[in-house]
């Protein structure tokens, strides 16, 4: 039992991963990482989430939602910067779990992070294509419900929309990341821009009594959720914390980076802070421009509020651009998830095939794989199902995280090298965020919890089935228990 148990705390060596992932090209400058920040963060979410969540919660003070939830992602990527800077490798926080707690909880996080990246796009994807066909029916184009919906919903047989795009991703990330970097470039200058002009727009439609009372009073929901008060904002951060998972995705690519030292820490909280101050602005705008009861279950306020205020062809380009910047998104996850799936195959948690490169140097199998997945989730399963499973693993991921400075510290210019980036106000701040990332943890709804433990049931059981007799790490501990 002793000898088990040691087998679950064992840490990979760091040079391990240096030497495994050297054969990654570092190509990804800071450009490209605020690119991909940018990108994923400032993806379907800032087009839906502002209205949705003003309507079901908040009222006026989404804005204060958004700017939480904000605070408790600029905490944990704090945290992302110094491990990424330290330990620049595939894999994000699986890989950095796995060397300074062991290769059980490495398993978790990164298990975690593996729900929220499949998930992700499927979610994005499916959300592509609800925006899609909402910006080409008026034009005449109109798929049948059975090609349109995910299975069951409507009519519907599969959404044949989300799987092209999700193929057309797979494709473009297959010819290497360089490609894709300035694809990703081009699609979130426009994507940034489209939302400007609604800003600058939307501020010329503004009415003061909108933003009166801007904390509307409490009280619950018929479906028993909170609005107004804290309590409402509070409902609100847990709905909207989604919001900012993507800069993760920056992490999972270090491997790539050009001189990480630098590079990491600047992309993961360059952008974040753009993306807060986009949210932020366009949430202000959209409450202004018509009272927040206007959104509810409205898919798509940002159009709808901009046609409603007299500028039908602005809403149409935004509603265009933004379609298109959707892409950005899921380079961004597709890209992440594919590195990550490599990880596991690299370390023989899963299949070792998946951790095999191709001739251009690229982990095209692992990218097939996610590809597959995405299809059939997407295509599937509805958009609200899987918005709800989206935050819970990546929260759990992000408490690993915010936990492993501790351990991370005292190894730092030993083992590890010395980062260029580290955590301010240690030892306090990685508490504070450990503490925050659990409080929007315990605010998800009871389905997310529900969905997510199933999901961890599963991971424990492929761990202890195959993962801890396959593991690289456990054969090289246990070829050197036998020699001794």
């Amino acid at each position: 039992m002793k000898k088990f148990i040691k087998r679950l705390f064992l840490k990979e060596d760091p040079n391990v991963y240096q030497d495994k992932d050297s054969h990654l090209k570092r190509v990804l400058t800071v450009k490209d990482f605020l690119a991909l920040g940018v990108g994923t963060i400032v993806s379907t979410a800032i087009f839906t989430l502002p209205g949705v969540v003003a309507a079901s919660h908040a009222g006026p003070a989404v804005a204060l939602s958004f700017l939480a939830a904000a605070i408790v992602a600029g905490l944990v990527a704090f945290a992302y910067a110094e491990m990424s800077s330290a330990m620049p490798f595939a894999g994000s926080a699986y890989s950095w779990i796995n060397v300074v707690f062991g290769e059980f909880f490495g398993w978790i996080a990164g298990w975690a992070l593996l729900a929220e990246y499949f998930i992700a796009v499927a979610f994005v994807a499916s959300g592509l294509s609800a925006n899609f066909r909402g910006l080409v029916e008026p034009l005449g184009f109109k798929l049948p419900n059975y090609l349109a919906n995910a299975f069951g919903t409507d009519g519907g047989f599969i959404d044949i929309i989300a799987v092209i795009v999700v193929i057309l991703v797979a494709l473009l990330l297959s010819q290497g990341v360089s490609d894709a970097a300035r694809v990703e470039n081009v699609l979130v200058v426009l994507k940034v821009l489209a939302i400007l002009v609604f800003i600058f727009v939307g501020v010329t439609a503004l009415h003061k009594a909108n933003y009166t009372p801007f904390i509307p009073e409490y009280h619950k929901n018929p479906d028993g959720t909170a609005f107004g008060g804290w309590q409402g904002i509070y409902a609100g951060v847990s709905s909207i914390f989604l919001s900012y998972i993507g800069f993760d995705s920056i992490a999972a690519n270090s491997a790539e980076a050009k001189n990480p030292q630098k590079t990491m820490p600047r992309g993961i909280l360059g952008s974040l802070l753009i993306a807060v101050v986009l949210f932020v602005a366009v949430s202000l705008v959209l409450v202004g421009m018509f009272h927040y009861s206007s959104y509810a279950n409205n898919a798509e306020p940002v159009g709808w509020a901009l046609r409603q205020s007299g500028h039908p062809i602005v809403a149409s380009v935004v509603q265009a651009v933004a379609v298109i910047g959707m892409f950005t998104a899921l380079i961004g996850m597709m890209l992440a998830g594919s590195r990550l799936l490599y990880s596991f195959g690299r370390d023989g948690m899963l299949p070792k095939w998946l951790g095999v490169l191709n001739s251009k140097k690229l982990p095209n199998r692992s990218l097939l794989v996610l590809g597959i997945i995405g299809v059939v989730l997407g295509a599937l399963f509805p958009f609200a199902f899987l918005a709800q499973l989206i935050s819970a693993g990546t929260l759990i991921a992000f408490m690993f995280v915010s936990l492993g400075i501790y351990a991370l510290r005292s190894r730092e210019g030993k083992d590890i090298p010395e980062p260029a980036f580290k955590m301010p106000l240690y030892p306090v701040l990685p508490a504070v965020a450990f503490l925050f990332t659990l409080i929007v943890f315990w605010g998800l709804d009871y389905d997310a919890k529900v969905y997510s433990l199933g999901w961890f049931a599963l991971g424990l059981v492929i761990y202890f089935v195959y993962g801890i007799h396959h593991s690289y790490l456990s054969k090289r501990a246990g070829d050197s228990e036998d020699e001794h």
